[in-house]
């Protein structure tokens, strides 16, 4: 493997290698809350030339398609003989975690056409276990691709509400309802005040309503995908 030395805080230098490239152009992006950083900007941070990350990534779409590699590698594969209803489960939670830590990578994780080693190992321990679960290769894609549209659709929702905790749902939620006109709109007056305002109320909650539901639509369906 190719290693150059690299700029670090405080004048400490250490070998520049993919790993560490990818491992900083994601906390970068992280930072940011946006995609790829400038190959200028990358190499700053890593206190070397731009040119020398050329060394291990031909262009930029080459580092794009690293980071996605490494969100994927932090989601939790199925564990050999779970129940597939349960495994697709821990599976869905943990690429939520994984995203809300990594919120540039929703939209980026099934779009690249160069695949990481991660990413291929990570689809097709997924589609393993719901073969191993009765589905059949058509039934298989059909709930990876229902799954992942819910994560992602649900995570960027959750990302883009204006709160984070209860107590700020119920300073959002209240805030509302003051000037909510209760006479002409009482459905959302309603929700608002039984639901969102209930002690302890967290919008996460939802994810698993939500996920359940799916769930359980995919085992009544597996056995007629053939």
């Amino acid at each position: 493997m190719v290693t150059e030395p690299a700029g670090t805080p405080g004048n400490r230098r250490t070998a520049l290698t993919r790993d560490l490239v990818l491992r900083e152009a994601v906390a970068l992006a992280d930072e940011a809350g946006s995609g790829v950083p400038s190959m200028r900007r990358l190499a700053q941070r890593l206190g070397v030339e731009a040119m020398s990350l050329y060394h291990h990534f031909r262009n930029k779409d080459l580092i794009l398609d690293g980071m996605v590699d490494v969100v994927f590698s932090e989601i939790d594969l199925p564990a050999d003989g779970v129940d597939w209803c349960a495994a697709m489960r821990d599976r869905a939670a943990s690429m939520r975690a994984a995203l809300i830590r990594h919120p540039w990578a929703i939209g980026l994780m099934d779009s690249r056409t160069n695949p990481g080693p991660a990413t291929l190992r990570h689809h097709d321990a997924v589609l393993g276990c719901l073969r191993a679960g009765g589905f059949s290769v058509a039934g298989a894609a059909h709930a990876l691709s229902m799954l992942d549209s819910y994560v992602y659709g649900f995570t960027l929702q959750e990302l883009s509400l204006p709160f984070t905790s209860s107590a700020e749902v119920t300073q959002v939620a209240g805030a509302i309802l003051e000037q909510l006109p209760r006479d002409e709109l009482p459905h959302l007056a309603e929700m608002i005040i039984h639901r969102a305002l209930a002690p302890g109320y967290s919008y996460a909650v939802e994810f698993d309503v939500g996920l359940d539901l799916i769930l359980d639509g995919l085992q009544r369906s597996r056995e007629s995908w053939r």
